[in-house]
């Protein structure tokens, strides 16, 4: 399961009355590990740094786990992307990249993005996981 959802928020969900605080919170509150990442890429992009990476293999499967669950869900991760002002990109299972607004669609964005920098990031011994 992607998200530990309080039983109030899921009767609201299904009354259709949720905002994207409330989402974000739950992500927050579920995903540790990937929140912990995706906060620092974000603090650091938007700090002046231009793109902020984050490149270290996750400390165990459960927490790689969070950052495939919350980066490959179109929602979990258009719910990150609003809350902290970024465009979030994704390579492997644990190469996190958030990029300015300013930035996307731009040289660096591109590159990363880019299926030769998928390539280039391959090892064997990431090609599990």
């Amino acid at each position: 399961m992607s998200l530990d959802v309080p039983t109030a928020l899921l009767e609201r969900a299904e009354a259709g009355r949720v905002d994207d605080a409330e989402f974000v919170d739950c992500v927050r509150r579920s995903l540790p590990y990937a929140w912990s990442v995706v906060a620092d890429v974000a603090a650091r992009a938007a700090g002046g740094h231009g793109v902020a990476e984050h490149a270290a293999p996750p400390p165990g499967e459960a927490e790689r786990g969070q950052l495939l669950r919350a980066l490959a869900s179109d929602a979990i991760r258009g719910g990150l992307e609003r809350h902290f002002g970024v465009r979030l990109a994704f390579q492997n299972c644990h190469r996190v990249a958030a990029f300015p607004p300013a930035l996307v669609g731009g040289p660096a964005y591109r590159e990363f993005v880019s299926p030769l920098a998928q390539i280039r990031n391959q090892s064997p011994e990431l090609r599990n996981c």
